[in-house]
């Protein structure tokens, strides 16, 4: 990825269309699921409104059939890239200038098949930005060929979830409605013995549009950077 300089907020407006992206595939303790059970979104074009039920799976989503199994205590990894299809790792995940966090949510639900992820939203995980290396969640990516990964928690109980991937650009987030929201839906069924049940967000609701972490000049010799939405659960 470019460097994080002020260059970059000069290249923002013109690489508002560059760099758009999808998490597409889905990794369980290292073995490729590809994207057998992601709701996959219709385009790599962002949602931009907290407000809208798009911003739990993304716009024109769809539950799919197959679920993807992962034992509590085990790992997950979500992949993006620019493309429908294209892993390949020479290119980078999500470029022009889209610096940003990335975060992974669960929400449990009787059915991973149906569910429209309109319940309680709990965070496994998240990177935001580190201002002595001055680099995003979003380059992060960029270094690992789109992966994140993620331990699903072992206290967790069993049962059906939707694992949502985000990653926030904000490159163009200096004024109200500017920030670009990339997420995907996966469907997972975690197996185990765990008993916990963690509290959770709602989306819509768990961002607004003004929070500190999403209305922001990621241009302005940037000090400190609050991630959006809740605290990580650990279990």
């Amino acid at each position: 990825m470019k460097s994080f300089t002020l260059v970059g907020g000069l290249l923002a407006a013109s690489s508002s269309v560059v760099g758009h992206s999808i998490f597409q595939d889905l990794w369980v303790n290292g073995k490729d699921q590809v994207s057998t059970c992601a709701r996959l979104p219709v385009s790599n074009s962002p949602v931009t409104s907290v407000s809208s039920n798009d911003i739990r799976c993304n716009a024109g989503t769809k539950p799919v059939t197959p679920l993807c199994t992962v034992p509590a205590g085990g790992t997950i990894t979500v992949e993006m890239h620019a493309q429908p299809g294209d892993r390949v790792c020479t290119k980078e995940a999500i470029g022009g200038n889209h610096f940003g966090p990335v975060m992974i949510y669960m929400s449990k639900v009787a059915s991973a098949a149906s569910d429209p992820g309109s319940g309680s939203w709990f965070k496994i995980s998240e990177e935001g930005y580190n201002p002595s290396t001055k680099k995003w969640g979003t380059d992060s990516l960029n270094a690992n060929c789109g992966k994140r990964t993620a331990t699903i928690p072992s206290s967790l109980a069993p049962g059906d979830y939707l694992v949502r991937a985000e990653a926030i650009a904000l490159h163009s987030a200096s004024s109200a409605g500017g920030a670009q929201f990339y997420m995907t839906c996966y469907q997972v069924t975690v197996t185990g013995t765990g008993t916990a049940n963690p509290a959770g967000v709602k989306f819509p609701g768990a961002y607004k549009a003004n929070d500190p972490g999403i209305q922001i000049n990621i241009y302005n010799n940037l000090q400190s950077y609050t991630i959006p939405g809740p605290a990580v659960w650990t279990g």
